[in-house]
C-alpha cells in the first residue's frame, strides 16, 4: 500500500469519525432542546381499568419535567376489570367522563379497552367529537393477560404463568391478532368521523420489545420477564408503568421522552439511569413506528 494510499485511508476514517462524533452531538442537543422547550399542557381524561389507572400521577411527573404547561388532569374514572362501554353504562353521579365531554372540558381521552367487540369506545369517541372537534381519543393497546391469548376474562386465567420461558417470536405470534383488532377498529371510527380523532398508544408493543431486551440480556437490572409484572394476570410493575407513561406521554404531547429524567416511581430499580434511558428510547420508538400514534401522516 502506497503513502497516498495511506493517507487517502487516514482521511477518510477522519472524516467518518467526525461525521459519526457531529451526528450525536446533534441529536443529543436536539433531544435537550425538545426536552427543555416548554410544550402546552393538555387536560387529559383518564377512563378504564388497573393496566391504565395507575398512570395519572406519573404522567403528570413526566408532563412536569418536560415543561409541559398547564398540563391538567381533567378527571379519573376507574372501574376494575372494565370494558369501555362500562364507562359509558356506569349510571348517576358515578359517571363523570359523559358530563366532562359534554363541557368539552377533555382535550385528551384515554382509554383502556380488553379486548373487541367494545362498542364504548364508539359512543365516547362521537360524544366527544360532539362537543369538542379538537378531541383526541387515545386506546392502549396493552400486553394480552396472562400471555395467552385465549383468555377471554380478566381473572379467569392462572394464578402462575411461566413467562420467562417466552421467546420474541412467541410473543409476537399471540399479540398479532389483539394489535390488529385493535388498529382496525381505530381505523374505522376515523374512518366514520372523516378526521384522525381515535390514535393507538402501542403500549403493547414497547412492552414486548422490553422483553426482548430481557431475552437479548440488553435490559440493565433486568434478569426476567416475569419481573415485570406483579401476578398471573399481568399487572404492571414499576418498569412497566413507566414505559406505559412514557408511551402515552410521547403520543399525547408528540415529543420525545428521552433525556428526562428518573421517575421518582423506577427511582429505586438497579441502573435506573440507564433503565430509564432505554424505557424512553422503547417507547419513542414503538410511538413513531405506529401508523395510528399520530406521528405520522398515514
Amino acid at each position: 500500500m502506497t503513502a497516498l494510499t495511506h493517507c487517502r485511508l487516514a482521511t477518510h476514517l477522519l472524516i467518518s469519525w467526525v461525521a459519526t462524533v457531529l451526528s450525536f452531538v446533534w441529536q443529543a442537543s436536539a433531544s435537550a432542546e425538545s426536552v427543555a422547550e416548554p410544550v402546552k399542557g393538555q387536560r387529559v381524561f383518564t377512563a378504564g381499568h388497573s393496566l391504565l389507572m395507575y398512570m395519572p400521577p406519573v404522567l403528570a411527573e413526566v408532563a412536569a419535567a418536560a415543561k409541559a404547561e398547564g398540563h391538567v388532569q381533567a378527571g379519573i374514572q376507574s372501574i376494575g376489570g372494565s370494558q369501555v362501554i362500562r364507562h359509558w353504562d356506569l349510571s348517576g353521579a358515578k359517571n363523570t367522563v359523559k358530563p366532562a365531554l359534554r363541557r368539552a372540558a377533555v382535550d385528551v381521552l384515554m382509554l383502556s379497552p380488553i379486548y373487541l367487540p367494545d362498542e364504548g369506545i364508539e359512543k365516547l369517541v362521537m360524544l366527544g367529537a360532539q362537543h369538542n372537534p379538537d378531541i383526541r381519543v387515545l386506546v392502549q393497546e396493552f400486553w394480552i393477560p396472562y400471555d395467552d391469548p385465549t383468555v377471554l376474562k380478566a381473572g379467569a386465567g392462572p394464578k402462575i404463568v411461566d413467562r420467562d420461558s417466552r421467546t420474541l417470536d412467541e410473543l409476537r405470534t399471540m399479540h398479532a391478532a389483539y394489535f390488529q383488532s385493535m388498529d382496525d377498529h381505530a381505523s374505522a371510527l376515523n374512518a366514520k368521523l372523516g378526521k384522525r380523532t381515535v390514535f393507538i398508544v402501542p403500549v403493547g408493543q414497547a412492552v414486548m420489545a422490553l422483553r426482548g431486551k430481557i431475552i437479548a440480556h440488553e435490559a440493565p437490572g433486568l434478569t426476567k420477564q416475569s419481573a415485570l409484572f406483579t401476578d398471573g394476570l399481568g399487572h404492571a410493575g414499576p418498569v412497566v408503568k413507566v414505559l406505559a407513561t412514557y408511551c402515552h406521554f410521547a403520543v399525547i404531547y408528540r415529543r420525545s421522552p428521552i433525556g428526562l429524567p428518573v421517575p421518582t416511581m423506577l427511582a429505586s430499580q438497579l441502573e435506573a439511569e440507564k433503565l430509564n434511558r432505554l424505557l424512553q428510547e422503547l417507547a419513542w420508538e414503538a410511538v413513531t413506528a405506529h401508523p395510528l400514534s399520530g406521528m405520522k401522516n398515514n
